[in-house]
Formats: C-alpha cells, sequence, structure tokens
C-alpha cells in the first residue's frame, strides 16, 4: 500500500532567517509527553472565541510544602483556639503522602475510602491503619454507596489534601486517647464512642473559614514568592492567545485585592506589550461565588479601583476597563456577547469549575491537574514494568481458559467413568476403555494442578509488581488516576466532564492557538484488538 503524501509546510521556502526572527518567541523544543493535553473529547480552538481561566491552582500555582503545611498548622490552630480541641493537637505534623486528590471521607466511621468508577471502595483508611479486605466488604459492599448524601465528603481539590492529612491525623489521635480512658472533649458522643462527623465538619468549617475569612490569604500576601511559583512561560501562553484573536477572561472566587496581588507578582513587567496583568485580559470577574455563577440568577457588581461596589450591570456589555464581581452565567453570555461552546473555561476543580459548567452549559472545557506530570513521567520511566504487568495479564488468562477447559473435559471423563460403573450404563465399556478413562482423568487432574499452581504463581507476581508500582506513586493509595486495572473515581470524573486536561496552563503555549484537539478513536471491548483474527485469546479450546 503507497504510503499517503502529505503537503509541504507553508514555511518550507521562506527565508530561514526571517521566520527564526519571527518565532523567536515562540516555545521550542519537543514537549516532554508529561506536559501534553490529553483530550476526551474532539475540541477544536479555532471555533473558540473566548477563553477563561481561573486563579488558584490554574493561573496561581502554588508551592505544595509551604501552602499546604500553613493550611494545614491555621486549621488546627483554629481547633483549638476557636472549638476548644486540646492543645497537644498542635504538636501534629503535615504529612503530604498520607492522602492524594480524589479520595472521599465517610464521616459517619471516619474512614478514608479510594472508589473506582464504579463507585466500590477499594482502598479504605481508619486514621492511618488500613482496613482489611473482610472489613471493607463488610462495610461498604452489603449496600450501594450514595454519595449525594449526607454521610459521604468529595475530597477532589489540591485545597482538600491538607484537610483531609489533619481528619486523618486527628481520627487517630481522639481514637488514641478514648483507648487509655482520656477526655475526648470535644467529639464525645453519649455512648463514649468519637464522633467522626463533629469532626470532620469542625475540620472543614475551619479550613473554610482561613479561606473566606481572609486570613489565610493575609499570611500569603506578605510573602508571596515564597507560596507561588512564577512561571516564565505564563505570559508567553496568553499572549500567544490573545494574539490570534481570542478573548481572555479571568472568573475566580478570589476577592479583588488578592487577585490583584497574585496576578500582579506572576505578570507584571514581565512583557514590555503588558505593563500590567490587566492588559492581558479583556474582563475580569472576582468573587464570583463558584459553581452558584452556574446555578443561580446573582447579578454582576461594579467594583471601584479600592474593590468596592459601586453598582450593577444588567444590560449593554462588558466594560474592558473596569472589574466585575458575583455574576451569573447567564448574564455572562449576554453582556460578553458569547456563548455555549465558543467558551472554553479552563480551572483545577472537578465540581466548582468543571462539572458544573458541563450541567448548565455548553461551555467546553479544559481541567488543570498537576498530578498528571508525575504520573505520566513515572509510566514513562517504569515503561518496562508497565509491559510485564500486561505479559503476566496475558498469561493469567490464559491460565484461566485452560484450567476451565480442563475442569470441563474432566467433568465429562468423570462422568463417563462413573456411568461405566453404574448397574445400567449408558454405554459399556471394555475393561481396557475403562482403564483409559482412569488414566485420562489422571492425567487431566495432573495438568489442571500444574495450572493451578502456575495461576497462584502468575497471580503472586502480579500482586507484586501491581504493589511495587503503586509505590512509586503514593505508598498508601497508588495512581490519583487509576484503580488498579480501572478508572479510579478521580480518573473518571476527570474522563467525563474535561473535554481536555493538562498539567498546567502553559502547556498551551506549545499549541497552535487554531488546534484541533482530537480525541483517540474511543474502542468498546468487542473492538480491542485481542479478539481480532490471529490471536486466539478467548477462543474455546480442545480438552
Amino acid at each position: 500500500m503507497m504510503a499517503p503524501m502529505y503537503p509541504r509546510s507553508p514555511l518550507a521556502d521562506i527565508d530561514r532567517a526571517l521566520v527564526a526572527l519571527l518565532q523567536d518567541t515562540e516555545p521550542t523544543g519537543p514537549l516532554p509527553p508529561e506536559r501534553r493535553v490529553f483530550v476526551n473529547r474532539h475540541l477544536r480552538l479555532d471555533s473558540i472565541h473566548a477563553i477563561g481561566f481561573d486563579l488558584d491552582y490554574t493561573l496561581a500555582v502554588y508551592r505544595k510544602e509551604p501552602m499546604e503545611t500553613a493550611q494545614f498548622q491555621m486549621t488546627l490552630e483554629r481547633l483549638v483556639n476557636t472549638l476548644g480541641y486540646p492543645r497537644e493537637v498542635l504538636d501534629l505534623k503535615y504529612n503530604p503522602a498520607l492522602v492524594i486528590r480524589g479520595l472521599v471521607v465517610d464521616k459517619k466511621l471516619g474512614n478514608l475510602l479510594k472508589m473506582n468508577a464504579h463507585d466500590h471502595v477499594c482502598r479504605a483508611h481508619h486514621g492511618r491503619r488500613p482496613l482489611t479486605r473482610d472489613e471493607r466488604h463488610t462495610q461498604y459492599r452489603t449496600r450501594r454507596i450514595r454519595l449525594s448524601g449526607t454521610r459521604y465528603a468529595s475530597l477532589d481539590t489540591l485545597f482538600s489534601i491538607p484537610e483531609a492529612a489533619l481528619y486523618t491525623a486527628l481520627v487517630d489521635y481522639f481514637d488514641q486517647r478514648r483507648a487509655i480512658g482520656l477526655d475526648i472533649y470535644p467529639l464525645a458522643e453519649r455512648d463514649g464512642s468519637v464522633s467522626y462527623e463533629k469532626l470532620f465538619v469542625d475540620v472543614r468549617e475551619s479550613i473554610d473559614t482561613i479561606h473566606r475569612d481572609g486570613s489565610l490569604k493575609n499570611r500569603i500576601r506578605p510573602d508571596i514568592a515564597g507560596y507561588l511559583e512564577r512561571d516564565p512561560e505564563l505570559s508567553t501562553a496568553l499572549h500567544k492567545l490573545r494574539s490570534s484573536g481570542k478573548r481572555l477572561f479571568l472568573l475566580t472566587n478570589s476577592a479583588w485585592e488578592y487577585t490583584n496581588d497574585v496576578m500582579s507578582f506572576l505578570l507584571d513587567g514581565v512583557a514590555p506589550e503588558y505593563p500590567t496583568w490587566r492588559r492581558y485580559f479583556d474582563l475580569i470577574v472576582v468573587d464570583a461565588g463558584k459553581p452558584s455563577f452556574f446555578t443561580e440568577r446573582t447579578p454582576f457588581l461594579v467594583l471601584d479601583d479600592n474593590g468596592a461596589a459601586r453598582g450593577t450591570v444588567t444590560r449593554g456589555r462588558f466594560d474592558r476597563t473596569t472589574v466585575y464581581a458575583r455574576g451569573n452565567i447567564h448574564d455572562f453570555e449576554r453582556l460578553a456577547q458569547t456563548v455555549g461552546d465558543q467558551v472554553l473555561y479552563v480551572g483545577d476543580h472537578i465540581y466548582g469549575d468543571i462539572l458544573r459548567s458541563k450541567k448548565d452549559s455548553l461551555w467546553r472545557t479544559a481541567l488543570i491537574t498537576e498530578e498528571i506530570e508525575v504520573e505520566v513521567a513515572r509510566l514513562v520511566r517504569d515503561r518496562a514494568e508497565h509491559e510485564r504487568l500486561a505479559e503476566l495479564d496475558h498469561v493469567r488468562q490464559r491460565l484461566d481458559d485452560e484450567i476451565n477447559q480442563s475442569k470441563t473435559f474432566l467433568a465429562r471423563v468423570e462422568a463417563a467413568t462413573a456411568s461405566a460403573r453404574s448397574p445400567s450404563p449408558a454405554r459399556r465399556y471394555g475393561p481396557s476403555e475403562l482403564q483409559s478413562l482412569e488414566t485420562l482423568a489422571h492425567q487431566v487432574r495432573a495438568r489442571l494442578d500444574t495450572h493451578k499452581r502456575a495461576l497462584r504463581e502468575v497471580g503472586q507476581q502480579l500482586e507484586e509488581l501491581d504493589a511495587a508500582i503503586d509505590r512509586h506513586f503514593n505508598a498508601t493509595w497508588g495512581r490519583v488516576f487509576k484503580e488498579g486495572h480501572e478508572l479510579s473515581r478521580y480518573g473518571s470524573q476527570v474522563e467525563e466532564y474535561a473535554c481536555i486536561y493538562t498539567s498546567r496552563v502553559t502547556n498551551f503555549a506549545y499549541y497552535s492557538p487554531l488546534e484541533y484537539f482530537r480525541t483517540p478513536r474511543d474502542l468498546m471491548p468487542h473492538e480491542r484488538s485481542d479478539i481480532l483474527p490471529g490471536d486466539d485469546l478467548g477462543r474455546p479450546q480442545g480438552g
């Protein structure tokens, strides 16, 4: 078959020096696999007229350890100073390895759960203690889990990592106090047990308070460089999108004063054509109140230079020189004169930024999830281990097939032997034939035993290799996006709600503003290559 013909590059016959001059601000070099944009649904950037960005963990990338440690310590301080928790808890240390994004809290039992795409609990810890398989089955396999109820809470943002780590540490702390007969105020139930639900409510309310009342941001603002990373490619990425004719907007839940400080740190003076960060954006909306921005009808407020409201706007068009607050998606589309799938919104929050915008509008979505860089880089580095895992899976399936067919054939041989020895056999066998049947049964049993031993060995190798691979990601929870062979609950949410996803906004600098992001062809199990002609996997085998 003749190879397809490709047109020559439009730059092939142009002076190389001129091309270099025009492209000198473009990022160069191959894009590492971990920084690619990954596609769940086709997305044509040339049909996108406006691109919106969240602030925290989207445009603003926080330094993980200082940011999470600050949240952990400030939440502990509030629990002690405001809610009467023992001062001893102030000695607890933050351990980021205890949790990953995408876990679920069982507030009733004080457990952290990792679930797969079907909402089955695959791993669970009570405090730092892993639940046994029998405990998991007893607690979570007798009835369907309803995550929409009040018993469970999802931990889908990076802000939830220190919250979950603190909850886990405090579950251990109060369990240990109760075990040795010490007071467990303020979490004592009437029967003397620990109220894990009250503990979660207290931790969640405290961490929400330090975000809401400005105390966390007041700690960050005097030392922004200590808490935020300045990505040198951010200006290039935004400029590339703007210069292609797209309108950019900022839509954040943060207040104006904090937003201005952070964005000034990230972008002011980086590029001569943008003396201030506000020049990158055609519209700025702060204090947006997502996810209610997508579901309610709160009017837009017009802010003055000090961030104070000086009226509302309900008609006309947005003014590029004005900063707005609150608002809703319906007025946004009317005042911005752009609608539906002409808008791409880029954010880090599955529920607040992605799920609600997908459920309540036609906006296209891009999820920023920084864990992609670690996972993809690790997958590339450990390719040989993953290939070995796939090979062992293939062997296990073949052994399963062999065992099942040997069992079926053995049953036939034993039935024939039993019939031949009955008082009224369906068919009479001679002594030599009967001896042959007994010999055949012995041979099949021996082969069956051999295959069973091999299956146990392969199963043990798979278990050990799976565990080793998991430890490369997180020793307790494994990979963020997978659970065993299946998607994790978080991975399934990424697949369902994000049109595209990537590790950071600046990855877009390496793509054309007219890029056509195409999803790989979806294959159902019956379409995959392992059942195509030439592979006998899964076909019935002779006895």
